[in-house]
């Protein structure tokens, strides 16, 4: 029995480990977006006199439009993540406020007790260990990883949200929408949308009747960071008022800005989605744990 307990615990840990590495790391590379717009930053689209007849600006417009009116998504879910040769699957939970937090739950096979806590808000990164009654709170420039870079959580909230974004913005205008591109090929139901910004390229491929973001690719590439891509898959979409919500979605995060090419995926498929907001968006810290510094974390991580 104790020999089963410490496998949960093991698995536990290595499962709130992984989930930090792959937020500090695809983070990274939305972030290097936020970093790369600014005024001088120009946006690139590609021109393509075949697709001229195409109303690409309606079909942007429309994959736009398909954001969820919903304030809050929250739901049980199956957790896997696969990393250095390990599939780990355990109960969680996801709760995203718009513009407030993202957060991610892991709990206890069985007993259903929560071992980890995983939160982007605006302004900080929050990770809770409960088994080992530790924590970090950074703000995103206290990061080594992160300082030169800085991140852009409404990026990241896009992708969780099954949006469409620009980076270095909170809100898509008419205006901005005009910055991305659209190619309709007659032999695909999938319409690419794309946008080039400085060393990074957004990729989302949706479907040509619907507009549904099926899947997501942002791909970054520096020589001084290395090359970086961030594959995001969706299924299983679920009304949510009038609108769909993916009640899947697979992330694959690759990298060789860690010295050595590193892979995780993450995937959540949630049980239920529903727009409950009777829970609170932000997290209380028990004055009884301890506060780890952010390279004594990142140093176990990094050597799993």
């Amino acid at each position: 029995m104790m020999k089963k307990i410490k496998i949960v615990r093991n698995n536990a840990c290595l499962a709130i480990a992984l989930a930090l590495l792959f937020a500090a790391c695809g983070t990274k590379k939305a972030v290097v977006s936020s970093s790369s717009s600014s005024p001088n930053t120009t946006m690139k689209t590609p021109k393509s006199n075949e697709n001229n007849a195409f109303p690409k600006l309606n079909f942007i417009q429309k994959v736009a439009d398909n954001a969820v009116y919903a304030t809050d998504i929250a739901g049980d879910l199956k957790l896997n993540i696969k990393a250095n040769g390990r599939d780990i699957s355990a109960p969680g939970s996801l709760h995203m406020r718009k513009n407030q937090v993202i957060r991610i739950q892991v709990f206890i096979p069985i007993l259903g007790t929560e071992v980890g806590r995983l939160e982007f808000t605006p302004d900080y990164v929050l990770l809770i260990d409960r088994l080992h009654k530790e924590y970090i709170q950074a703000g995103y420039q206290q990061l080594d990883f992160l300082k030169n870079n800085g991140l852009n959580f409404y990026s990241l909230q896009s992708l969780f949200w099954n949006q469409l974004f620009l980076p270095g913005t909170n809100q898509l205008t008419s205006d901005l929408l005009q910055r991305f591109d659209a190619q309709k090929n007659a032999h695909s139901s999938l319409i690419p949308v794309t946008v080039q910004n400085g060393d990074l390229h957004f990729n989302w491929n949706c479907n040509a009747e619907s507009g549904l973001i099926q899947a997501a690719s942002v791909v970054y590439q520096s020589q001084k960071h290395g090359r970086s891509t961030l594959d995001w898959h969706y299924d299983n979409f679920k009304p949510v008022g009038v609108k769909q919500f993916p009640a899947w979605q697979s992330f694959t995060f690759t990298t060789t800005a860690t010295q050595r090419k590193q892979s995780v995926q993450l995937t959540l498929d949630m049980e239920e989605v529903t727009t409950k907001a009777n829970w609170d968006a932000k997290t209380t810290v028990s004055p009884k744990y301890k506060k780890v510094e952010t390279q004594d974390v990142l140093g176990k991580i990094m050597n799993l």
